[in-house]
């Protein structure tokens, strides 16, 4: 989720960070970057999202079954467990689908414990739930992110588009949540090998890396987009493609993170700076969704 208004985002963080209030710092910080992108168009794109897979789901349905695709959040309305009556009063079937491809029990749970706890509440012993794993690896989402990187690589000049350097990006998270997880990084990494296979990139052309750290004083993962600047310039690159491999909507981790800092980052060591054009209704990966509503049932 994301806040609606600039004033919001002190609820929104407490949402966010468990009930605890946020630093009147953090809070200024966040309004400044929610400032700069003019408010977040998360929620906006996620329900358009909804509605291409619903679309898309009761296109290709070969039975009597109807689908319904509502956009729920965790930290932000429209809340999840404030649409689960209504979505399942005429349904017997619930399908939960965590919009992230790389799936983590430890960091998915809250979303997963809030969805349950919400069909458990209605008392229905008619209504069966069913919430979606891990889909960093199918065919669809892999493709759609592929066409994204070719499409961003096909926007530089000829001369420069064989051997620009690609950044493979995914947020970072605290250390000592990953070491009790190591399987989610793994994901992360055989997404972006992937993409590198199907984009054709060589070895020595991409890397993976992270963004968005957090505000926390714990050790975060690394590298970070902004180390990597310096060696790029050091190397001799004038151009950066940056490619997130885990967001799948803009929002402030794509609209400030990267088209903003990691942009200064670049121009201030002389690199010119691109990124792919977020999934957000990529035909290839509502398509991706829909697979993976269809396995999950």
């Amino acid at each position: 989720g994301s806040p609606a208004t600039l004033d919001d985002i002190p609820v929104y963080l407490k949402h966010v960070y468990g009930g605890r209030d946020a630093s009147p710092e953090v809070i200024a910080e966040f309004r400044r970057r929610y400032d700069l992108i003019g408010g977040s168009p998360l929620l906006k794109i996620t329900r358009e999202q909804a509605t291409a897979l619903e679309e898309e789901l009761n296109s290709e349905s070969s039975d009597d079954t109807t689908y319904s695709v509502t956009a729920g959040m965790r930290f932000a309305p429209p809340f999840i467990a404030d649409l689960v009556p209504e979505v399942a009063a005429n349904s017997q079937e619930v399908v939960g689908l965590i919009m992230s491809p790389q799936y983590s029990p430890i960091i998915m749970r809250g979303y997963v414990q809030t969805l349950r706890e919400a069909v458990e509440d209605l008392g229905r012993d008619d209504l069966e739930l069913k919430i979606a794993g891990d889909w960093h690896m199918q065919p669809y989402f892999l493709e759609a992110l592929a066409e994204r990187v070719r499409q961003a690589l096909d926007r530089f000049p000829s001369d420069v588009r064989s051997h620009v350097p690609v950044l493979l990006t995914a947020h970072s998270m605290p250390k000592r949540v990953i070491e009790n997880e190591p399987d989610y990084i793994n994901h992360l990494k055989e997404t972006a090998t992937a993409i590198a296979k199907m984009v054709g990139l060589t070895d020595d052309r991409w890397m993976f890396c992270y963004q968005s750290a957090g505000h926390t004083p714990e050790e975060w993962l690394k590298p970070d987009f902004a180390d990597v600047m310096p060696e790029l310039q050091k190397a001799g690159e004038t151009h950066v493609l940056i490619a997130p491999v885990q967001f799948l909507a803009d929002h402030l981790e794509i609209l400030y993170d990267i088209e903003i800092g990691a942009r200064e980052q670049a121009e201030e060591h002389g690199i010119q700076f691109a990124r792919i054009e977020s999934l957000n209704t990529s035909p290839l990966f509502i398509k991706a969704l829909a697979s993976v509503v269809r396995e999950t049932m």
